[in-house]
C-alpha cells in the first residue's frame, strides 16, 4: 500500500511517498481501506521528532481517518464490511490502509462525507475529553478557547455552543475572529490587539469564565488565572508558548481553582471507547440535524502532505487539514 513516511526527523520536505504491507487487524480490530486523513498539530511535532509514537503504534503519521472497513479482526462485531466509518488511531493514518479499535470507531454521521468524517476524530476526543470531563463544562457556565480558529478550536466552539454554554475565543486576525463568531462564539478576542483578560472580564461583569481551553502554554498561565471566575477550571492540551509559567498560588487558593490538563495518544483503548460513547450519544446527533459543522479549510493529496504540513506550520488555516488517500 501507498503510505506517506517521516524520512528523517525534520522539516515538511522530509514526508516521502512510500510503500509498505498492508496491515492486518488484530483481535478487536477493524482494517480501514483509508479515503482520508486528518492533519494535526500531534503529526507535525512527530515529523519534527519531538513527539514519537506510543510503543507498538505505527511510525507512520495520521492520527485520524475515514473511509471503508474491508475486514474484521477476531471478536470484532461492531461494524461489517463495507460500513463507513471514522476512526481514532496511535498512528498510521497516513496510508491508504489503516488498523484501528473498533470502539474507537463512529460511523459516518449521515449526509457527511469521508473527507468531512477525516477531520472529527481527533479534535472531537480531544474536545469532549478535556472540556467536558476534565472541564466539567456545563451547560449554564462559560468557555474560553484558546486558538478558537484552529482544528480544536472550532471543535470546541461548536459543541460548548450547541449543548448551551456560552463561549469566547481568541485568534490572531480579524478574518480568524469573525469565523469564530459565526460558529458560535459570542465574542472573539483578536490577541494580537486585545487583552483577553480585559475582554472576558468586560463581557462577565467581572466574574471571569468557568472553563478554559488552552493550547499556548507558557505566560498564559498567570492571565489564565486571572481570567477565570471562582471554581473555574483550566484544561491544557498543549504547550506551544513553552511548558514552564509563573503562577500565583493564592488567586489558586482564593478562587478555589483547578488547573489540569491530559494528552490523548498513549491512553488505552477502553479510555478512548468510553470517549467514543460520550461522542455518538452526545455529539454525533448534533452533527447529523447540522448544529455542529466539520470545517474543512484544504484538501491535499498524499503526495503534497508536505504542502499540508506547511501549512498548518503557517497557521494559515481556520479549521481542519486534510490528506486524501
Amino acid at each position: 500500500m501507498r503510505v506517506v513516511e517521516i524520512s528523517t526527523p525534520g522539516g515538511p520536505e522530509v514526508l516521502r511517498l512510500g510503500e509498505r504491507p498492508r496491515p492486518q487487524p488484530g483481535a478487536g480490530e477493524v482494517l480501514i481501506e483509508v479515503a482520508a486523513a486528518g492533519v494535526n498539530r500531534p503529526d507535525v511535532m512527530q515529523r519534527q521528532g519531538k513527539y514519537p509514537p506510543p510503543p507498538g503504534a505505527s511510525d507512520i503519521p495520521g492520527l485520524e481517518v475515514a473511509g471503508k472497513i474491508v475486514a474484521l479482526g477476531a471478536g470484532a462485531q461492531a461494524f461489517a464490511p463495507g460500513d463507513h466509518v471514522c476512526a481514532l488511531v496511535s498512528g498510521g493514518g497516513y496510508a491508504q490502509y489503516c488498523v484501528a479499535p473498533e470502539a474507537q470507531c463512529l460511523p459516518v454521521p449521515t449526509g457527511l462525507s469521508d473527507v468531512e468524517a477525516a477531520s472529527l476524530p481527533e479534535t472531537f476526543f480531544t474536545v469532549w475529553s478535556n472540556v467536558f470531563d476534565r472541564g466539567g463544562l456545563r451547560p449554564e457556565e462559560s468557555l474560553l478557547v484558546q486558538g478558537g480558529s484552529s482544528g480544536i478550536g472550532v471543535a470546541a466552539i461548536q459543541i460548548a455552543a450547541a449543548l448551551g454554554s456560552r463561549v469566547f475565543a481568541t485568534a490572531g486576525s480579524e478574518e480568524k475572529c469573525a469565523a469564530c463568531v459565526r460558529l458560535g462564539a459570542q465574542r472573539a478576542i483578536n490577541y494580537r490587539t486585545e487583552d483577553f483578560v480585559a475582554v472576558v472580564k468586560a463581557q462577565t461583569a467581572g466574574r471571569g469564565v468557568d472553563v478554559i481551553l488552552d493550547m499556548v502554554g507558557g505566560d498564559y498561565l498567570l492571565r489564565e488565572t486571572a481570567a477565570l471566575a471562582e471554581d473555574g477550571r483550566l484544561v491544557f492540551i498543549n504547550t506551544m508558548a513553552g511548558t514552564k509559567a509563573t503562577i500565583d498560588l493564592r488567586e489558586i487558593m482564593v478562587k478555589r481553582l483547578t488547573i489540569t490538563g491530559s494528552t490523548l495518544r498513549s491512553r488505552p483503548v477502553a479510555f478512548k471507547a468510553q470517549i467514543a460513547h460520550r461522542l455518538q450519544q452526545h455529539v454525533w446527533p448534533l452533527l447529523e440535524v447540522g448544529k455542529v459543522k466539520p470545517v474543512v479549510f484544504r484538501s491535499f493529496s498524499f503526495a503534497q502532505a508536505a504542502e499540508a504540513h506547511a501549512l498548518m506550520e503557517r497557521s494559515e488555516h481556520i479549521g481542519k487539514i486534510v490528506l486524501l488517500a
